[in-house]
């Protein structure tokens, strides 16, 4: 790790693979220092800033991804706007951003307010940034009923990325949450990313949708997807 986003400033930590947790980096930001670095057929002028589980800038040549900066991650400089990918997992990388955007903390729900690539912090502003959408990002009925953004599965279709909508109501029953992955081999639950009142951006076991769970969730598969 160094100091700053220039590979020759002073060494200031090391991620160490034998410690629980220190193959798991976390970053808020990347620069792109206009100086490129190698190793082996890898080049990157891109350097990454971590928030955990150590702290300082590391070159991305040195994180094992095809990409020559890290997907999904804001640009310093570049207006946060997060780069919008076609991929699954780079939605998801985009969605785990927030959970430590905030000075390592989840950024926090609010439905007036925009952070710093613009998007809304409420659920809907959460999935239209992880979708990579236009900013501010449109609203929950927008991402339910707009069939140039998603298209109704069923349960049992469920895949990362898709996600689960309550478009009923008003807009503080209203609600979307980002699939990741089935907990078991029965489907009686999932993890999922959202963002959600009195708490902020979260990851965590959910039931929306499912028997026995909150039947206003629908499943829809975003048409980026084109699966």
């Amino acid at each position: 790790m160094h100091a700053t986003a220039d590979a020759n400033s002073p060494a200031v930590g090391m991620i160490n693979k034998t410690v629980p947790g220190q193959d798991r980096i976390t970053v808020d930001y990347q620069v792109d220092t206009g100086h490129k670095v190698c190793e082996g057929s890898t080049c990157s002028t891109f350097m990454a800033h971590l928030t955990g589980p150590v702290s300082g800038f590391l070159s991305v040549v040195a994180v094992d991804i095809p990409q020559d900066r890290l997907p999904g991650v804001p640009v310093q400089g570049g207006g946060g706007q997060p780069q919008p990918g076609g991929s699954r997992q780079e939605m998801l990388n985009r969605a785990a951003t927030w959970l430590t955007a905030n000075n390592g903390a989840q950024v926090p729900y609010s439905q007036g307010k925009v952070w710093k690539a613009g998007y809304r912090q409420d659920c809907s502003g959460y999935a239209s940034m992880a979708l990579g959408l236009p900013t501010p990002g449109t609203n929950t009925v927008g991402l339910a009923t707009n069939r140039n953004i998603t298209r109704p599965i069923s349960l049992g279709e469920l895949k990362p990325g898709d996600l689960l909508i309550d478009a009923a109501g008003d807009n503080n029953t209203r609600h979307v949450v980002i699939f990741e992955k089935w907990n078991n081999d029965a489907h009686s639950s999932y993890t999922a990313y959202e963002q959600r009142g009195d708490h902020g951006t979260d990851h965590r076991t959910l039931t929306y949708g499912l028997p026995g769970g909150d039947a206003e969730f629908k499943p829809y598969r975003p048409v980026k997807f084109a699966d």
